[in-house]
């Protein structure tokens, strides 16, 4: 097991979440969209194996429905997976399954296909990470919080209900179908409370295009 180093992770997107099977292919897909959205395609399959592998060993060693959490970070040179449970007492450490054992393989794939993972400590439990190298040289640029909170928005509200293993390129599609789908339900909403939802697209326009900092007779639109 590898120890990580220490770096300044800006953590982009968590979420709270009971240990289920059925929640499993849900949060490979809000990681592999994480990346995605950081242009990091290359890295999609194996993260989303790791996650897989990662909740599922809570799932098996801790408990089926164990209040747990999901993270991903980056420091601009990696990218790292974290799952957080509540039990201190135990470790997880790669077995050695025999040729007819169904399970002990999960942390030896997590070894093989992160560059490195280890086991955390915590006040309320531990936390089982991996981290991928991402190819940059320089940390990257912390996300604008503004995109960051949208991403969360977006995950909550249509990736639970996204019945697709998506490659990248789909997993982006189906996040931007989310957003329409939900600013359409944001105008359903404005029109049965007595709002005029044009008026509200047009002042809505106008906040984003005063936050890009475009000035009177600018327009994102020429």
């Amino acid at each position: 097991m590898n120890m990580t180093q220490h770096r300044t992770w800006e953590k982009a997107w968590e979420r709270p979440f009971l240990a289920e099977p059925q929640h499993v292919a849900a949060l490979r897909r809000a990681v592999g969209l994480r990346l995605t959205r950081w242009d990091m395609p290359a890295l999609v399959d194996a993260a989303e194996l790791c996650v897989t592998e990662l909740v599922t060993n809570v799932i098996t060693h801790v408990g089926v429905s164990t209040p747990t959490w999901i993270a991903v970070s980056m420091n601009g040179t990696h990218v790292r997976v974290e799952v957080s449970d509540p039990d201190a007492g135990t470790s997880p450490t790669p077995l050695r399954p025999t040729s007819t054992q169904e399970h002990g393989r999960g942390l030896h794939l997590v070894a093989a296909i992160a560059d490195r993972w280890g086991v955390t400590p915590t006040a309320h439990g531990k936390t089982t990470w991996c981290e991928f190298a991402t190819g940059h040289a320089e940390p990257a640029a912390a996300e604008d919080p503004r995109v960051t909170r949208a991403g969360a928005l977006l995950t909550v509200y249509g990736a639970w209900s996204t019945a697709s293993t998506a490659t990248s390129k789909l997993a982006f599609a189906t996040a931007e179908a989310t957003a329409i789908d939900l600013i359409a339900d944001v105008l359903h909403w404005l029109d049965a409370h007595g709002c005029d939802p044009d008026d509200f697209l047009d002042r809505a326009q106008s906040r984003y295009e005063a936050m890009l900092g475009l000035g009177a007779g600018q327009s994102l639109h020429h």
